[in-house]
C-alpha cells in the first residue's frame, strides 16, 4: 500500500486494515486504527505508521475511542520467514521482556545492532520500543479487568520499575494508571474486575469473518485428556487447556460464541508475568492474526475451492499453544499422547475439573520415554538441536526433522503447519496444491472441514494433525474431495 491507498482505507473506516498500519493526526496528537469511527481528518494532518510502537515513538498517544493497542496483529508476521518477521513473533512471545535485546538477537543469529537497525528501518521502532508498547497494552488490560495493586501490575506487565510504568502509561494513554483504571467504571473494573481465582477476562480480537465451528471441531477432536477439553453444545462450546509457561503454569478457557470480532477468553496464571506470553500463544493457537480477506480471495480463484470458501468464509489454520508439545503429538498421536501425560506430565498444584496435568517437558521424555523415536525427538528439542519457538527458522527446523528417525515427510509437514504456524504447507501432496500458494495450509483446512462435516458423527475420526497414523486415509479423502469439487 502507498499513503494514498492508506488514506482511502481510513476514509472508508476499513476494518480489514486494522493492525496492518496505524494513522496519527498531528493536530490532536492521537493515533488510531484505520476503522476508527471518529471524523476523518484532513489528509495534510495525517501520518502513517507500520506499528503502534512507531506512532508512540513519534509522540502520539492512543485513541480512547478505537483503542488501537487492542487490534489484531499484522498477518504479515505469520507469513514472513525473514529476520524481521521472526523478530516480531519473538517479541510477541515476550522474549525481550525475559532475555533483553541480546537474547532476541541471539535467537535470530544476528548482533543486537543488526536487529535494532533492521527493525527501525522497516517498522519505525526498535525491539525495546516494540516490547514497551506490548507491555503497556498488557498493563491496561490488568488495570481494567483486575483488582490487583498498581505496583503488582507494573512488574507483571514486564516493566523494570514503577516509575517506568507510570511514565509509559502517561505517555501512551495520556492518563495516570489510576485514571485509566477508573475509566472502566468503578475504579475497580466497572463490575468486571476479578482476582486471579476467577481468571483474567480478555477479548481476543480477530479481523474479518472467523469460522469458529471448524476451529473448535478440530481442537475438540484432537483434545488430549487431562490437558485439554471441549465442553458444551456446538455453537456455544468452550475450549479449555493447560499451559506450560516461562514463569509458571496456566489454564485458559476460550468460548466459541462471541457477539463481536473477538473470542471471549479467561486466563488463570500462577505468575502474572506470563500474561503476555499466554495471550500470544492463544492467538497463534486460534490463528487470530490471519488475514481472511487475502486468504479467501486467493483460494476462491480456484474453481475446486470456491464453493468451500463461499460456504465457510474465514476458515483458519490453527497453530499450537505449545510447539514442542505439538511436535510430540504429531509423532505419537492423540491416544499415545494422553498416556504420556498420565505417566510423565506435571500435575497441577490446583487441578481444575478434568484439567489435571501440564504436558511433559521434552527433557523428561528424552530421559524416560520407552519409544526410541520419541526419545530422539525429545532430546533434539531439549538440547536445542531442533527449535520450534516463535522465532524459529521454519526451513531449518524441517531440515532437522528430516534427520530424526521415525519422522516421515508428512509428520514433519504437520509439525511445520501446526507447531511453526506456517500458512503454506500441504502435508499430503495434494494434486494442484501449488496454485494455492502462499495459503496451502488454509486450503488443506477447507478440504478437511468439508470431509469432517460431511461424515456421520460415528465416523468422524481424530484430525491427522494430532494422529498422523490416520493421515493416509484423510489424504485420500481430501484428494477425492478436491477432484469432485
Amino acid at each position: 500500500m502507498d499513503d494514498r491507498s492508506r488514506y482511502e482505507a481510513v476514509s472508508s473506516r476499513d476494518a480489514r486494515f486494522d493492525g496492518a498500519f496505524f494513522f496519527a493526526v498531528v493536530t490532536t496528537g492521537i493515533y488510531c486504527r484505520p476503522s476508527c469511527p471518529a471524523v476523518t481528518p484532513r489528509r495534510a494532518n495525517v501520518r502513517f505508521y507500520p506499528t503502534a510502537a512507531a506512532a508512540q515513538a513519534g509522540g502520539f498517544r492512543a485513541c480512547r475511542r478505537c483503542r488501537p493497542d487492542a487490534v489484531p496483529g499484522s498477518a504479515e508476521w505469520n507469513v514472513r520467514a525473514d529476520a524481521v518477521g521472526r523478530a516480531m513473533r519473538l517479541i510477541g512471545d515476550g522474549v525481550v521482556d525475559r532475555e533483553g535485546v541480546p537474547g532476541l538477537a541471539g535467537r535470530l543469529g544476528y548482533s543486537a545492532r543488526q536487529v535494532q537497525r533492521q527493525l527501525n528501518a522497516e517498522l519505525g521502532a526498535g525491539p525495546v520500543a516494540l516490547a514497551r508498547a506490548q507491555r503497556a497494552h498488557t498493563a491496561r488490560v490488568l488495570l481494567q479487568t483486575t483488582v490487583l495493586p498498581v505496583t503488582e501490575i507494573a512488574f507483571a506487565a514486564g516493566f523494570a520499575s514503577v516509575r517506568q510504568f507510570n511514565d509509559t502509561i502517561r505517555r501512551i494513554y495520556a492518563r495516570t494508571p489510576s485514571a485509566l483504571r477508573a475509566e472502566a467504571g468503578t475504579g475497580l473494573g466497572g463490575g468486571r474486575a476479578t482476582g486471579l481465582r476467577a481468571g483474567i477476562p480478555l477479548r481476543l480480537a480477530h479481523r474479518g469473518p472467523y469460522a469458529a465451528r471448524a476451529v473448535f471441531d478440530l481442537l475438540g477432536e484432537g483434545a488430549v485428556a487431562r490437558v485439554e477439553e471441549l465442553t458444551g453444545e456446538p455453537g456455544r462450546r468452550t475450549y479449555r487447556r493447560t499451559l506450560r509457561l516461562p514463569y509458571g503454569t496456566g489454564i485458559v478457557a476460550v468460548d466459541e460464541a462471541s457477539p463481536g470480532p473477538w473470542l471471549e477468553a479467561r486466563i488463570h496464571l500462577t505468575d502474572l508475568r506470563d500474561l503476555t506470553t499466554a495471550v500470544q500463544r492463544l492467538r497463534r493457537l486460534f490463528d487470530l492474526d490471519a488475514d481472511p480477506y487475502a486468504v479467501d480471495e486467493a483460494l476462491a480463484a480456484d474453481p475446486r475451492l470456491a464453493p468451500l470458501v463461499a460456504a465457510r468464509p474465514g476458515v483458519r489454520s490453527p497453530g499450537a499453544a505449545d510447539p514442542e508439545e505439538e511436535a510430540v503429538r504429531a509423532l505419537v498421536g492423540r491416544e499415545r499422547a494422553a498416556e504420556l501425560v498420565e505417566r510423565y506430565g506435571k500435575v497441577l498444584d490446583v487441578p481444575c475439573g478434568a484439567l489435571t496435568h501440564v504436558f511433559p517437558e521434552p527433557g523428561v521424555l528424552a530421559g524416560a520415554a520407552p519409544d526410541p523415536a520419541l526419545r530422539t525427538l525429545a532430546a533434539a528439542l531439549a538440547d536445542g538441536q531442533l527449535r520450534l519457538d516463535a522465532g524459529a527458522d521454519r526451513a531449518e527446523a524441517e531440515d532437522v526433522l528430516a534427520t530424526l528417525p521415525g519422522v516421515d515427510r508428512r509428520t514433519a509437514a504437520l509439525i511445520r503447519m501446526r507447531a511453526l504456524g506456517d500458512p503454506d504447507v500441504d502435508p499430503y501432496g495434494t494434486p494442484g496444491a501449488e496454485r494455492w500458494r502462499p495459503w496451502r495450509s488454509y486450503a488443506v483446512r477447507h478440504l478437511e472441514t468439508a470431509v469432517r462435516e460431511a461424515a456421520p458423527p460415528a465416523g468422524r475420526g481424530h484430525p491427522q494433525s494430532s494422529a498422523p497414523s490416520q493421515a493416509p486415509a484423510t489424504s485420500r479423502q481430501a484428494n477425492s474431495s478436491t477432484s469432485v469439487a
